[in-house]
């Protein structure tokens, strides 16, 4: 029994390490298997559709950074930290809600701490956006930026 418990709490301290660690590629992971799933069942087959989910998802990404970086206006920034940022709320709701689901017999209870998880892991994602050191953000000196997938 303390085994059970020593590695379940272990599991979900890897679970909320790689929820703050990979949030930030939320928007790019969502476009990745929309443009898959959209591709897949237009005719492409598997491999087509890993493709056309690669390439969407590297764009996303790659566009992203480069936007950020090399945009001066503070509105336009916000825009897409924003744009980064809420995909990884949905993600952290959903991520809560389905670990609470083992231990908290309450629905009420588990949407409200999902609500929580929500604001935090958006707001970790968007803090590691805006405030990513010049070395990490694309070789702009002074500017900071999206981390290099």
């Amino acid at each position: 029994m303390t085994i059970a418990i020593i590695l379940s709490v272990a599991g979900l301290g890897v679970l909320c390490w790689l929820a703050f660690n990979l949030a930030v590629y939320a928007l790019p992971f969502f476009a990745a298997v929309a443009g898959g799933l959209f591709a897949y069942h237009t005719g492409a087959g598997p491999i087509g559709g890993a493709a056309i989910a690669m390439a969407a998802g590297a764009t996303t990404l790659v566009a992203g950074q480069f936007a950020f970086v090399h945009s001066r206006s503070t509105i336009l920034r916000t825009m897409i930290a924003a744009a980064f940022a809420l995909p990884a709320a949905v993600a952290g709701y959903h991520l809560v809600l389905g670990v609470s689901t083992m231990g908290m017999p309450s629905d009420t209870w588990r949407h409200v701490f999902a609500i929580i998880g929500a604001a935090v892991v958006g707001s970790t994602a968007w803090a590691r956006l805006v405030s990513r050191p010049s070395e990490q953000s694309a070789g702009c000196a002074g500017q900071p930026g999206l981390p290099h997938g």
